[in-house]
Parts: structure tokens; sequence; C-alpha cells
């Protein structure tokens, strides 16, 4: 199920509409008039709007250049519900795809705070969602998470948009293997392996919503949980997601005056995960939110 996202760009004539789900992986389309557009059905379709200028596609996205006789603003709801209505109907968004091909891939292993973490991050898009991995059980066969799983040192696997955080147990070193698994997730995607489906259902809020589902659980916290979530999500997310991790709220207690929250990713068992959230993530809330949190607790995804 197609769910469309409106997101402007730094181009005022060109807004993406982004999909919940990806739309094409190894090429990128762009039609600048209808004739041009004949491998797509959708792309010719929206040429039909006289306002349209140029249709691009790629990765989980649509953008569209507009002619100056409208504003985005005007016409952009009636854009988003054309293109998800198609895209969640049974007909081909490309008719005459390209031949797959080699796609130039670059990748590079960056250490985290957790020794036994290491995030492999690469010049594309892997995951439209975060995805995590707590076992080979969790894979498909012909994946890349399955792939990874071969190795037997692989713990754990957390997947966002752009990197693959890799948590290992303590039998080897990152330096004994840490070439070979950036090589081969290279090679990797450069032929069209993909990340996979994962059979874990993480206890993190958002993982497995849609927005408007996380906005009705945000809309049903109390106020003090509703804080709590803001700060998480504009003051610690960003620097926890450098470190190859993620955090999610998950509840608050009233009378204990407790916070739990989830740990995913290279924060998972981190060693300075406690420290972390002594020294930061509580200090923060007990500043924010005076006289309402004692204590923050975190649990593993």
């Amino acid at each position: 199920m197609h769910k469309i996202e409106i997101v402007p760009t730094a181009n005022e004539a060109i807004v993406k509409f982004e999909s919940s789900q990806f739309l094409v992986k190894n090429n990128s389309y762009e039609f600048k008039n209808i004739d041009e557009a004949k491998p797509s059905p959708l792309a010719q379709q929206l040429f039909y709007l006289p306002f349209v200028k140029t249709v691009y596609i790629a990765q989980n996205f649509i953008a569209i250049e507009r002619y100056d006789i409208v504003q985005w603003n005007d016409v952009q709801q009636e854009v988003a519900t054309q293109i998800e209505t198609y895209l969640n109907s049974d007909k081909p968004l490309l008719t005459e795809e390209s031949k797959t091909k080699k796609i130039p891939v670059t990748v590079y292993a960056e250490s985290t705070p957790n020794p036994n973490a290491m995030k492999f991050v690469a010049n594309k898009k892997l995951v439209v969602k975060p995805i995590e991995f707590k076992s080979i059980g969790d894979t498909q066969t012909g994946s890349l998470a399955r792939k990874l799983f071969e190795f037997s040192f692989v713990k754990e696997l957390y997947v966002s948009e752009n990197y693959i955080s890799i948590l290992k147990h303590d039998i080897i070193d990152w330096n004994e293997v840490s070439n070979e698994l950036r090589s081969m997730i290279k090679e990797s995607m450069e032929n069209g392996l993909e990340i996979g489906t994962s059979n874990h259902e993480s206890k993190a809020i958002e993982k497995s919503k849609e927005p408007e589902e996380n906005q009705k659980v945000f809309e049903n916290l109390d106020d003090i949980s509703q804080k709590i979530v803001e700060i998480l999500d504009e003051y610690i997310k960003p620097a926890v997601a450098g470190d190859g991790g993620n955090i999610a709220f998950e509840n608050y207690n009233e009378n204990t005056k407790e916070v739990s929250v989830i740990l995913q990713g290279a924060c998972s068992g981190c060693p300075s995960s406690t420290i972390t959230l002594k020294n930061g993530i509580e200090t923060m809330l007990k500043e924010m939110i005076p006289g309402k949190i004692d204590r923050v607790v975190a649990l593993n995804g």
C-alpha cells in the first residue's frame, strides 16, 4: 500500500511526492513531455495536467517541476491523491523499463560508540523506513540481510535510510572483517541485491507505522509524554542516528516519574548507552520538563 507524502524542495518549482515504498531501484527517469513519457503511463497521465513541465521518477519518489501558471499550494494535494490512487491500482508504473545494469555504489565503514557495532554507509537509499533483524530467522532467502548473517560473527542488523548498522559477537575484531564486509555489501548492491523485509517486529512506536498512525498515537498521549516525544525527536534522534542507532519513546509513568525508551541498532547493548542516558537524555529531559522526570531507563529494541 503506497502512502504519498508531499515534500517541498530547495527549488520552489519542484515538489517531491514520496511514497512509503520503493518505486524503482536501479534506474531513475526524467521526462520532459508526454512523448518522452511513453515508458511510464503514470508520467503520461501527469502531463495531462497543464502545469506539469517535467516528471522525475527515482527510488521512492516522483518529483514534478511546474510551470509558473499555478502555485503548488493550490494543486499539490490533488496531484498527491492522483499519484497515490494510480500506484495502488494494478496499472504498471513503467512498461518499458531499461535493462537492469550495474549502478555505481560506494560504501564506507564508520565506527560507532559501541565497540561491537559498525556502520556501513552507502551513497544510495537502502530502505524507505528503518528495519531491524535480530537473527537470520528474520531474513528472507536471497536477500542482502540473509547474506550478511552468513558471517558467523554477525549478531544483529539495523538498516536506516542509507546505512547498515552491524552488531557483532565478541569472537572477532572489526579490523579483521570490516573491509571484507564493505566489499561484499558494495558488490551486492551493485548487482541489485535488496535488503529484504524482516520478520522481527520491533517494540519501537514508529516501527511499521505510517505517518498518519504515528500522529494518532501521539495525539493519544498525555501532555508530558508528548513533550518527551518532541524532545527526543528534535534533540536526541539526530545524534543517535549519526551513531548508527535509533531511540524511540516507550512510555512515561506519572507516579514514578520514570521514562522508558527503546534503543535500536548500534545503541542496543552499547556499554556507553547508560552514560548517555544519565548524562545526556535524562539531564536534558529534567531540565526541559522540570519536576516531572526522575529517571530514564532503556529497553533494547
